[in-house]
């Protein structure tokens, strides 16, 4: 909000299902900042909404603002921020942690009168319709155990469309570095890469395993060479030890000789 205005606030009273007695309400406002402040929400089309339940998602808060015009997005998060997280491509096979608790949410509309319908809306709003109906319960735990299943052929077709168009993502990137490089800069520098240096590509099994046989190799290598050195070095010990011995012998000899020696001038 602009430094010194008076904030606008509109409670919206939902209910889970027609049936359910007790409302639960949404707090909206219109998405403003400070002077100076950047934000990459569009501003005076995008409604930033508190106190949004667990069981309403991104479609429902969608579904439930579209009477007040086309919704352009909807998005989610544990706490308000100014800048749109980027989001990475969803996958209907690998679900994000579920954020616990209540959220707040930036619903985008297409045309700015979609804000303005939104802060006049008057309710109960309904999440779970029969036209769409929102699982809970041991439903939501049946749907969320089956959808933790997936296909394995619809799998692998994701996996593949993935990897090509990663691979000619890295294409793309290594033929803009061959272009670029030895192409001097507005300064004068050239620009040196290291040819033939690819992308770190995941490893299959196979070559997985051959990296796990070749670090056993390489251990039992090591392991016997220590055992070699630990080797050398107890002969050599033993060795000490052995002309130690043979030398306090020869010396008790020789003191002894010594001691038997007497003086015979005739």
């Amino acid at each position: 909000m602009g430094g010194g205005k008076k904030v606008d606030v509109s409670a919206i009273p939902i209910k889970f299902s027609e049936k359910q007695q007790a409302f639960h309400y949404l707090y909206v406002k219109e998405h403003r900042v400070r002077e100076g402040t950047k934000s990459s929400w569009p501003q005076k089309r995008t409604l930033f909404v508190l106190n949004v339940p667990p069981y309403c998602t991104e479609e429902c808060l969608s579904r439930l603002f579209s009477p007040c015009g086309p919704v352009q997005s909807v998005q989610l998060q544990e706490k308000p921020e100014l800048a749109d997280s980027p989001k990475e491509p969803k996958s209907k096979f690998f679900h994000p942690t579920p954020i616990p608790g209540f959220q707040v949410a930036y619903v985008v509309f297409q045309k700015p009168g979609g804000v303005s319908a939104a802060l006049v809306l008057k309710g109960p709003l309904l999440v779970s319709t029969e036209s769409h109906p929102v699982k809970s319960g041991i439903h939501k735990w049946i749907s969320n155990y089956t959808d933790s299943v997936p296909d394995p052929e619809a799998l692998r077709v994701e996996v593949d469309t993935f990897m090509e168009a990663y691979d000619e993502r890295i294409a793309e990137e290594e033929a803009k570095a061959k272009e670029e490089e030895g192409v001097p800069d507005e300064e004068g520098w050239v620009k040196v890469t290291r040819r033939g240096r690819r992308p770190v590509l995941p490893r299959t099994e196979a070559a997985s395993l051959r990296v796990l046989e070749r670090e056993r190799r390489k251990r039992a290598r090591k392991e016997l060479l220590n055992f070699y050195a630990w080797q050398h070095r107890e002969t050599k010990m033993e060795h000490l030890a052995q002309l130690r011995k043979k030398f306090e012998e020869d010396k008790q000899r020789i003191e002894l000789m010594r001691a038997q020696r007497k003086f015979r001038p005739y």
